[in-house]
């Protein structure tokens, strides 16, 4: 039986803590979070909840509620990152998370730094959690995450790859002015730093909003949407893992596109999510800091999520693509892989989640399904892109159940 220890309960940390109540090798959860509020109402509908408060910002406090835990599921901000892994390590607990921490190294170029953070821990935290015995999964939501386990299995169909397309578009539009279904800091923090691409190779950086390339997918209704560069890890990791993992790929990218895309893209060019501090009419003001506070935060609660829906939808949509090009049987090949999942009326129907938090929520879920059922045996720590053949086809074979599931067609080329 695990004990598990759930910090943050937002979006992401509330769903993996409501599933992980339904699953027989559970025998605790304790669920922790500054905000008390949403702790209490997390536990209130918990059978093996137990709340907690915390200050995340002490490595203390995180070690004193994670002693005698088996799993720490870290859904807090980025920046409490490396405070819950070094707690995790110290009272030797397995720990999982649902994107990279902040920046842990020190470059002279911040967004060096942040790929320069990711080999760290690659190579040093893993060696730690090695000693430790435990293992550390990073990149654990549906973003990377999921879609990570799902270009593993698209790729299996190539021989060799050449270029991987990851493409994510969101077209859930409330009538309510509502830009973003998740963590509107981390959305408009990622809409205003460099992308990533992993190119010829090598990991580059790219604009954001660049490269803007446009599809019609069948789970749209065949309209044609774009979608464009956006900060994002799967082709950081993905490119380190490259030749053991990816069978020699040399160009990755991730698109992304959207309502939450078509509202950041104008502040951007305005210079409005600038985090510098500037004078305007002899007050000084820091740009993102004004937008920030005019954009309403991501609904978490039942009740909030049903008021959204009784108002209204404009549209209730999205797509999640793999294209894997390739050869394969000498011949070269497109591999278009489409995931499918509950939109936003039918998530909550079944289980009060928006869509946002069925994806993430439940795609990392899954992951500590699988901590929960003993099916990660690597010691050290790996990124959801690094599973075995076999753990990817129980993830798979466990996200069906959730009516999660992936089409793939080979297309000549």
């Amino acid at each position: 039986m695990k004990k598990i220890l759930v910090l943050g309960t937002g979006a992401q940390g509330s769903t993996v803590a409501q599933r992980l109540d339904e699953e027989p090798n559970v025998s605790e959860i304790i669920c922790a979070d500054y905000d008390t509020k949403a702790v209490d109402s997390l536990v209130g509908i918990l059978k093996k909840g137990k709340a907690a408060k915390v200050d995340a910002s002490k490595k203390e406090e995180i070690m004193k509620l994670a002693a005698g835990t088996d799993l720490i599921v870290n859904a807090l901000p980025l920046d409490y990152g490396i405070n819950v892994m070094e707690a995790a390590i110290e009272v030797k607990a397995d720990y999982q998370d649902f994107a990279a921490c902040e920046n842990i190294a020190h470059c002279e170029d911040p967004a060096d730094e942040w790929v320069e953070g990711i080999k760290i821990m690659y190579r040093d935290h893993g060696e730690r959690f090695k000693k430790a015995g435990k293992t550390a999964l990073i990149g654990t939501g549906s973003a990377p995450g999921l879609i990570c386990v799902m270009a593993r299995k698209t790729i299996r169909e190539l021989d060799t790859c050449d270029t991987i397309n990851m493409m994510v578009y969101e077209g859930v539009e409330a009538k309510r002015f509502l830009p973003f279904w998740w963590s509107p800091l981390v959305a408009l923090s990622d809409m205003n730093e460099d992308a990533y691409a992993f190119e010829n190779g090598r990991i580059i950086r790219t604009r954001p909003f660049s490269k803007p390339v446009t599809r019609q997918f069948p789970e749209m209704g065949g309209e044609s949407v774009t979608m464009v560069e956006h900060a994002h890890d799967e082709p950081v990791y993905m490119g380190l893992n490259s030749e053991k993992f990816f069978k020699g790929v040399k160009n990755i990218y991730f698109k992304y596109g959207g309502v939450g895309i078509d509202f950041a893209r104008p502040l951007y060019r305005a210079g409005l999510l600038s985090r510098e501090e500037e004078e305007i009419k002899g007050r000084k003001v820091v740009p993102f800091d004004v937008v920030l506070s005019h954009v309403p935060p991501a609904p978490k609660y039942h009740d909030e999520v049903k008021e959204i829906i009784n108002e209204g939808l404009i549209s209730d949509t999205g797509a999640m693509v793999i294209e894997a090009y390739g050869k394969k049987d000498g011949k070269n090949v497109m591999i278009d892989s489409h995931i499918f999942a509950p939109g936003l009326l039918d998530s909550f129907e079944r289980s009060g989640l928006s869509a946002e938090m069925y994806m993430t929520g439940q795609g990392g879920f899954l992951f500590s399904k699988m901590f929960v059922n003993d099916k990660i045996k690597q010691k050290g720590l790996i990124s959801s892109d690094m599973l075995t053949d076999e753990q990817v086809d129980y993830y798979i074979e466990c996200a069906a159940k959730l009516d999660i599931t992936m089409e793939t067609e080979i297309v000549p080329l």
